[in-house]
């Protein structure tokens, strides 16, 4: 009888799913209201008649891939680092009073992608996976499916509103996280001309590099961004030899456009640079923008920064340099701060870099609460999405997060008779191999993975968001992703703002 009765259950559940799309009921509209009504029930937790300060200013930190395993690793690697057990530390972020757990499905994947996650967050609807602030109607790389299907983003209100906005990430600024602040895309991949080129139909297709340059063409009352910092140099150059002022490599672009120079062009008391030294120098005071584009991709993880041939600012670095020019403008701020190499680490089974960016990720966090008044700025910390990165095995307390799993003073053995780590991954490049001679502790090592892929994929649990600041208490619950757009709004009460 049981077998009769699981296999009518069977039968009736693939017919539910033939039969009542999953997605049925869901468009942009209904995303938006849901994560309004969130916010609204959020908002009635206050204590009646309580006074709680605008938020003039919003900065939305995104560790990329900074799942919980991840922060818990980092926390103990940072204490160790300090000496100490490490169990006991706390990444800088994790002391916000406001914590709550956000969902990061896209609306086609159930494991999502950066482009889809960011993309909820400052646009306050879900979409598709690999497309940049565009609605779920889209076709993915299809540039004819885009025209209509463009979704604001909070970015781009917060510049209608004479806010000036901000981005820094140590990724490409035209990668998927930092990019869904200002274009509009189906695919995540078009990040200069020579990608769209390759194209069968490129047309309706904007490439992402020159959306940054035309944003302020393409919104009302927008001056363009008054900061871009990071990797991704090669987007903005053509395709020369030389036209790389620090490896003499050429650019991407096919068009002969040097957008370098047009962002000096397009805004007056601006300013571009390219390394630490000329970074440095900036005098905030005669600038107000600022382009800094350090590698012609991504920059060097937070390791290997100071080993950089030209010289990188640390994510520090440039969060500071941010705050200090955006805070010229008394209507407030925006500024979107990426940790984006955490991802990349991740991706490659490399913990150790992994952890040091997430480390220099909470330095970053820490810059900018001692800079800001919290009385009228909200500071969100989250993630886009997790990683596979596990951390299991019993080892004892103050055991080396990178090491192996020990008994005593000797590792212990699995049923395979070798040692195993406390850090794992379920998937990616790596297989078993015998570590006893293995220092796994080291900057290069690559771990293992149980279910052997080409790259290691990114996870589908939930990821955390830590708020402080005006609003922060909007911030609670187990959230849809993209309410953390509509928190932005109600903290700033951006709809109402002159």
């Amino acid at each position: 009888m049981r077998n009769k009765n699981n296999k009518n259950f069977c039968l009736f559940f693939t017919a539910l799913l033939l039969t009542v799309p999953i997605s049925a009921q869901e468009t942009a509209e209904s995303w938006y209201e849901e994560g309004r009504a969130i916010v609204e029930r959020n908002l009635s937790y206050r204590y009646p008649n309580a006074d709680i300060p605008i938020a003039k200013n919003v900065i939305l930190f995104v560790g990329d891939g900074m799942g919980v395993s991840t922060v818990t690793a980092a926390r103990i690697l940072e204490g160790q680092i300090n000496g100490n057990y490490g169990e006991e530390n706390e990444l800088f972020f994790e002391t916000f009073p406001n914590v709550a757990l956000s969902k990061t499905y896209n609306t086609d994947a159930q494991v999502p992608d950066s482009a889809g996650t960011m993309s909820a967050m400052v646009t306050g609807i879900k979409t598709n996976r690999g497309v940049l602030s565009v609605n779920q109607q889209v076709t993915r790389s299809n540039c004819n499916s885009s025209p209509g299907n463009e979704v604001p983003t909070f970015l781009e209100i917060a510049e209608q509103k004479g806010m000036s906005t901000g981005i820094v990430s140590t990724a490409r600024i035209t990668h998927a996280t930092p990019a869904a602040n200002y274009a509009h895309s189906v695919e995540r991949d078009h990040e200069d001309d020579r990608d769209v080129a390759r194209l069968t139909n490129p047309e309706n297709c904007r490439d992402i590099a020159s959306q940054l340059i035309e944003l302020s063409a393409n919104i009302a009352n927008s001056d363009g961004l008054e900061v871009a910092l990071g990797g991704g140099r090669r987007s903005f150059l053509q395709r020369i030899d030389g036209a790389d002022p620090e490896t003499g490599e050429q650019g991407e672009r096919l068009d002969g456009r040097d957008l370098t120079q047009e962002w000096l062009a397009a805004h007056q008391n601006s300013a571009y640079v390219w390394n630490k030294r000329d970074f440095e120098n900036i005098d905030i005071n005669a600038t107000d923008h600022l382009l800094g584009l350090f590698q012609p991709s991504h920059m060097q993880y937070a390791y290997d920064n100071q080993s950089d041939k030209g010289g990188e600012p640390t994510l520090s670095e440039m969060t500071s340099k941010a705050i200090d020019l955006l805070s010229k403008n008394d209507k407030g701020f925006y500024l979107n701060v990426e940790g984006g190499r955490i991802d990349h680490a991740h991706h490659a089974l490399n913990p150790f870099r992994a952890l040091m960016d997430t480390i220099e990720f909470s330095k970053a966090v820490k810059t900018a609460f001692e800079k800001v008044d919290l009385s009228e700025t909200l500071i969100i910390v989250t993630a886009d999405h997790s990683h596979t990165l596990t951390i299991a095995g019993y080892p004892g307390r103050g055991n080396p997060i990178l090491g192996k799993v020990n008994a005593g003073d000797e590792p212990r053995l699995a049923g395979d008779g070798l040692p195993y780590t406390t850090l794992g991954y379920i998937n990616g490049r790596g297989q078993r191999t015998d570590l006893t001679d293995v220092d796994t502790a080291d900057e290069s090592y690559r771990s293992e993975a149980l279910i052997p892929l080409g790259s290691e994929t990114h996870g589908g649990e939930d990821v955390p968001i830590y708020a402080a600041g005006a609003g922060s208490d909007l911030v609670r619950g187990v959230m849809e992703q993209h309410v953390i757009f509509h928190v932005m709004m109600e903290a700033s009460k951006m709809a109402t703002r002159e």
